[in-house]
């Protein structure tokens, strides 16, 4: 991954972190997903959600008003 991303979501649910990765999407937020769960035993690792730096503060309040614990 490249420099200046910061993670701000992890969940061991996929679903969960896909749904905030849309959210800041929509939002104009890029947002990306950084799948740590191990291939064969989904149930183990978790899926992080990643932005730009200069863009956290912004993704961090759009969670906080879309009540999307971290």
């Amino acid at each position: 991954m490249e420099k200046n991303w910061v993670k701000v979501f992890t969940s061991s649910n996929f679903y969960q972190s896909e749904i905030v990765k849309q959210m800041l999407t929509g939002n104009h937020i890029d947002a990306v997903l950084l799948n740590r769960q191990s291939s064969s035993h989904q149930n183990f690792g978790y899926v992080e959600v990643y932005v730009h730096q200069d863009d956290f503060s912004q993704a961090i309040e759009m969670m906080i008003l879309n009540q999307i614990t971290l």
